[in-house]
């Protein structure tokens, strides 16, 4: 997806959760009816800040089939590049924000005969909306959520409302045998995971010794990659450009600042939409979307959260 942002919204408001969370929950700007969004969704933001611009995407934890609103929780990231901060200090009630409609990387299967999911920390936002749809339709599910001790009273409010005798909470600091609750499921069972990269290799990796096929196997990363690094340039040789990238920017934000707009879709290296030739250098992956050789060889780069381990990249752009 390229271009302009083409849906404004209204935030209609917002709600601290936490010190770090906050809940913001959007309306189309002109009053009509916003586009449909499936469980599992995400929105991308568009931001406007003094002398900078964030594109971020956040999953959507509205019901799918209320087309009056969406809503999205965000933590505040620290350290940030800033597009989580601009959003709990500048993004008021009132305020209008561009965005694209809803693209969704992460459906939940239609065919599962039971939803198995695991989260932790923030991750659990994208399973929000994965209840809502499951309670319309009455759906067997269990949700297993790990996240820090001093977190646990936050997330039973954000998960108050929904089925408790099917949502298990556990701290961090204690002890779980993921191996068991692999096990048990009843055949058809699909898993899905978000969160802490260590965590989701943590779950699939136990899936497939248990020999769970990789069909019914989900996972979706929620941005942990764009960990910053040192600064490259890159050398765009269609555009004949040269781009700084900065330490703490992605070397797609590097190229949107230059003035150019690849197509893009989850900024989170995981689409394979904004897949990039590289001429010279050499790429530092961190996408989840390239595989063995085609990740060994080198040439090509997701821009939108890979890096370069050389001083200078040269790219087909």
């Amino acid at each position: 997806m390229s271009g302009a942002d083409h849906l404004p919204l209204r935030v209609r408001e917002t709600e601290m959760i936490s010190p770090l969370l906050k809940r913001f929950v959007f309306e189309a700007a002109d009053g009509g009816e916003l586009p449909p969004a499936g469980a599992g969704a995400h929105l991308r933001l568009t931001l406007e800040g003094e002398g900078r611009r964030w594109k971020n995407a956040y999953s959507i934890v509205s019901a799918p089939a209320d087309r009056s609103h969406l809503s999205i929780i965000v933590r505040r990231v620290s350290p940030s590049r800033g597009g989580s901060a601009f959003l709990h200090e500048a993004v008021h009630p009132g305020a209008v924000v561009a965005a694209h409609e809803p693209g969704n990387l992460f459906p939940m299967s239609h065919i599962a005969r039971k939803h198995l999911m695991v989260s932790g920390g923030i991750g659990l936002t994208p399973f929000l909306s994965y209840l809502e749809a499951i309670e319309a339709t009455g759906a067997d599910f269990e949700l297993r959520h790990f996240c820090r001790d001093e977190e646990i009273p936050i997330f039973e409010r954000i998960l108050s409302g929904f089925d408790a005798g099917r949502i298990t909470i556990h701290p961090a600091s204690a002890p779980f045998d993921l191996s068991q609750a692999l096990a048990s499921q009843p055949l058809g069972t699909h898993l899905y995971t978000c969160g802490p990269e260590a965590l989701m290799g943590l779950v699939l990796a136990a899936a497939r010794d248990h020999g769970w096929p990789a069909s019914k196997l989900h996972s979706e990363s929620f941005g942990g990659a764009h960990a910053g690094g040192l600064p490259f340039t890159a050398i765009l040789k269609k555009s004949g450009l040269k781009v700084a990238v900065r330490d703490d920017q992605t070397l797609l934000e590097a190229i949107e600042e230059a003035g150019l707009e690849p197509d893009c879709l989850c900024r989170g290296g995981a689409c394979g939409v904004c897949l990039t030739s590289v001429l010279e250098g050499e790429p530092d992956h961190r996408d989840h979307f390239l595989e063995g050789a085609e990740s060994a060889s080198n040439r090509s780069i997701m821009i939108c959260v890979s890096r370069a381990k050389t001083q200078n990249i040269v790219l087909d752009l």
